[in-house]
């Protein structure tokens, strides 16, 4: 049975969004898409709808390329409120905890080291992450036991920014995959001997991408579906700027896009694979334009993405 075409124009590359608070992510992305008439889209990392800042969204064969984004580190600043804890760890949730106890800056400081390196980390219970096959925060809102087993992630970074009284404390933080913001600041409040929650949060960066990439939803909007908003398109390959690129000959490109492997153990080919070690995923281009992802093995590179640009 023939293929049915998908809808919309074929527009490749990054639109990154400075996301406002209230929209979510998934509705981020079908005004992007709805703007630019794409195909095909997609987003680098969910944003809570409280939070702001940076939203890549990914366009037609970007989308082969989320991935990067997601595995990449992350940098957010959030602002903790003590003495109030909710169900979502949100100014949005119900208030489930309350403390008197206000932490100084000192003790703030002298915890934070502890929450640096390889952590565990309990996600929040108003989360996406599924249990049984369905998703926590649908249990949640049912009234239903939500119990999640904790996560090893990589906190690289975090440092107090500055205080506001005695009543919350912000935090600028630099973070690998899968880590919550909203559980690390109930994690601190914890360990200080008090309750909080996250009144607001934003992303600074994700991947590749930060605040001087970013173009806000509303300036975006008042675009229209005209090319302007096309402007604002960064290069598919944007999101690959940490991974090796190797250039390629039209008639070693030919065979990547038809899923064969190219050899380079000629001496010749010395030169382009010496940075190159067994296992590297690799940016292949010819003339300067993205070909494939590959994977360097035995002296060859194999296709694993092919884009079609």
């Amino acid at each position: 049975m023939a293929r049915r075409k998908r809808k919309g124009d074929p527009v490749h590359g990054w639109i990154v969004v400075d996301k406002p608070a209230g929209r979510t992510s998934t509705s981020v992305v079908g005004t992007v898409k709805r703007i630019t008439n794409a195909a095909k889209a997609g987003h680098g990392g969910t944003l809570d709808p409280i939070a702001t800042g940076i939203l890549p969204i990914a366009l037609g064969e970007a989308t082969k390329t989320v991935s990067f984004v997601m595995d990449g580190a992350k940098c957010y600043r959030f602002t903790l409120a003590w003495g109030v804890a909710t169900d979502t760890d949100d100014s949005e949730g119900e208030v489930v905890a309350t403390s008197d106890v206000r932490p100084d800056r000192a003790a703030i400081e002298a915890v934070l080291p502890q929450f640096v390196g390889e952590i565990e980390q309990v996600p929040p219970t108003y989360s996406a992450i599924k249990v049984g096959g369905r998703r926590a925060y649908d249990l949640a809102r049912k009234g239903e036991v939500v119990d999640l087993a904790p996560r090893r992630i990589a906190i690289h970074d975090l440092g107090l920014t500055g205080m506001e009284g005695t009543e919350s404390a912000t935090f600028d933080v630099v973070c690998g995959k899968g880590a919550y913001m909203r559980a690390l600041a109930r994690d601190i409040a914890l360990r200080l001997g008090t309750v909080g929650h996250i009144a607001e949060l934003r992303r600074t960066a994700a991947g590749p991408f930060t605040e001087n990439h970013a173009i806000s939803l509303d300036e975006l909007e008042s675009f229209g579906q005209s090319a302007a908003a096309l402007e604002h398109l960064h290069p598919v390959e944007t999101a690959l700027d940490d991974i090796p690129a190797l250039a390629l000959t039209e008639q070693e490109a030919s065979r990547l896009r038809n899923g064969q492997a190219v050899s380079l153990l000629r001496k010749v080919d010395l030169d382009r694979i010496a940075d190159l070690e067994e296992g590297d995923v690799v940016l292949a281009l010819t003339m300067g334009r993205p070909i494939a992802l590959t994977r360097y093995h035995a002296g060859e590179v194999r296709p694993m993405r092919v884009l079609n640009l």
